[in-house]
């Protein structure tokens, strides 16, 4: 006899505010009136461009395949456009889908939210390529003035 393993998909949540003085209420509320469990919030209180984020890791650690990760507005789980892409990137190969609650059309789970996040997917590529091109006008102007990068012999 074989054993199936039955796994019911769970809606697990992510809440960030920048400051210790500000409150994660209002993301708390919402996650909760979208149907996420209370023990399956997980939060934290430091900046999002801090790369040690105890309770995202921990959220991660949780996530499982089939479950949907929501957050309340895309800037709360991304430090910048290409950091939040590759994310949800990561997401997709864990068969994790990806709900952001203010941000309505963005629902990784169908279609349309697919297509939406395949366009911000494009810009965060552009902005990589503009980023590139100014390093390097900036670089070959500096040289075009006798200055060498690097470190010194």
């Amino acid at each position: 006899m074989v054993s199936h393993e039955f796994q019911q998909q769970r809606l697990i949540g992510y809440a960030r505010v920048s400051t210790g003085d500000q409150e994660l209420s209002l993301q708390i509320d919402s996650l909760l009136q979208h149907g996420v469990k209370r023990e399956n919030i997980f939060c934290d209180k430091l900046s999002g461009a801090k790369a040690d984020r105890p309770g995202l890791w921990l959220c991660q650690e949780n996530l499982r395949r089939g479950d949907t990760l929501l957050v309340w507005r895309l800037d709360r789980l991304g430090r910048s456009l290409r950091h939040l892409v590759t994310m949800i990137e990561d997401l997709k190969e864990r068969e994790i889908g990806f709900r952001s609650i203010s941000d309505g059309i963005i629902d990784k789970t169908t279609p349309s939210g697919e297509l939406i996040f395949h366009v911000f997917s494009a810009l965060a590529q552009f902005e990589r390529r503009l980023i590139q091109e100014r390093t390097k006008a900036g670089l070959a102007a500096a040289r075009a003035r006798g200055r060498k990068g690097g470190r010194p012999h």
